[in-house]
């Protein structure tokens, strides 16, 4: 495969661009059907006039079908997506960096998706069907599951279209709640992904940014107590990574606060933990479930994160936590070799 993309490459290199190209259009409109063309110029960051040209021709090659809903992709549309993966894969020369990457941070393992986060909405739920894909075929029986919240980790189970029937295997939050969407909240995220899995689940009903009185409180009721130690001896954890910055304003800190904590480096944030450049623990907030001296004992952890601007905090947590499964774009994939 790789000396063929070579040779096409020398022959006629405007040809696989246009490929490429066509193949970012086709798996956009998949992963967003029905979708208007407004709407995918602005999930694909291009103007209108070549998008047009470009799906009019989809349309012809009986890869699109376009209604009054939008614009969905046709059985043969979606051979062709599942065909050219592994063509375009090869093409951006993505098995080389993710050995890469896996060498660098010494993860357990590295998955990359073509593309950039930032440029292209899709990204996220094409990162969220790789991390279903390896949570499915890594989960065994009497498995305990834990999952934090998060954009992206919350496209996990959307992403999972198969039935399972993994009944003895238990999904719990890895934290408490934050104050944001409840359609990103751990809870909301579990429940969806047990049904999916046809897996069991249990929820955690607490904030994630308790004084610790009241969470000393809390922790005294049986039930409460016993969940959590559950979650503490979880097996496998699926958990995003976030910049500092943006994870500190998600969680309410005032600008006092959110100063203080980027002045002591920190880069990164993973369930409640914030690290500088280094890898270093430098904030910690109030919270119950998952600890990092937890991590030693997970069987399976699995980070993910898209996205230029992610890379710092990315290359912070696996300077942490390096034997992890990293799933990732190409983008964040490329900076992290450049950092």
């Amino acid at each position: 495969m790789e000396g063929i993309i070579k040779l096409l490459k020398e022959i006629d290199p405007e040809g696989l661009s246009l490929v490429e190209q066509r193949y970012i259009i086709l798996r956009s409109v998949y992963l967003n059907q029905p979708v208007g063309r407004r709407v995918l110029c602005s999930i694909l960051c291009i103007s209108e006039r070549p998008l047009r040209a470009e799906v009019k021709r989809l349309e012809e090659l009986g890869l699109i079908q376009i209604n009054q809903n939008g614009m969905k992709v046709t059985q043969q549309g979606k051979d062709v997506i599942d065909g050219l993966e592994g063509f375009i894969f090869g093409i951006r020369g993505l098995k080389p960096l993710e050995q890469q990457v896996k060498k660098r941070f010494n993860c357990e393992k590295v998955i990359i998706v073509p593309g950039d986060l930032e440029n292209d909405g899709a990204i996220k739920k094409l990162l969220g069907k790789k991390a279903a894909d390896f949570l499915v075929s890594s989960l065994n029986d009497n498995d305990v599951v834990a999952v934090t919240g998060g954009t992206t980790v919350a496209q996990v189970p959307k992403s999972i279209t198969s039935n399972y029937s993994f009944t003895n295997v238990l999904v719990v939050p890895g934290r408490g709640g934050l104050n944001e969407k409840v359609e990103i909240q751990s809870n909301t995220i579990v429940a969806e992904l047990a049904e999916k899995l046809g897996a069991n689940y249990r929820l955690l009903f607490v904030p994630d940014n308790l004084s610790v009185e009241a969470m000393e409180s809390m922790v005294n009721e049986p039930d409460i107590r016993e969940l959590i130690n559950t979650i503490h001896n979880a097996d496998i954890l699926l958990h995003g990574i976030g910049r500092a910055d943006e994870m500190a304003r998600r969680r309410g800190m005032n600008e006092h606060k959110i100063s203080d904590i980027l002045n002591k480096g920190a880069v990164a944030e993973a369930f409640g933990y914030y690290f500088n450049s280094k890898g270093q623990i430098v904030h910690t907030t109030t919270s119950m479930g998952i600890c990092v001296s937890d991590l030693k004992n997970i069987r399976t952890v699995i980070a993910i994160a898209g996205g230029t601007s992610k890379a710092a905090a990315i290359q912070a947590f696996l300077r942490y936590k390096s034997q992890a499964v990293l799933i990732t774009d190409e983008a964040a994939a490329r900076k992290l070799i450049e950092l």
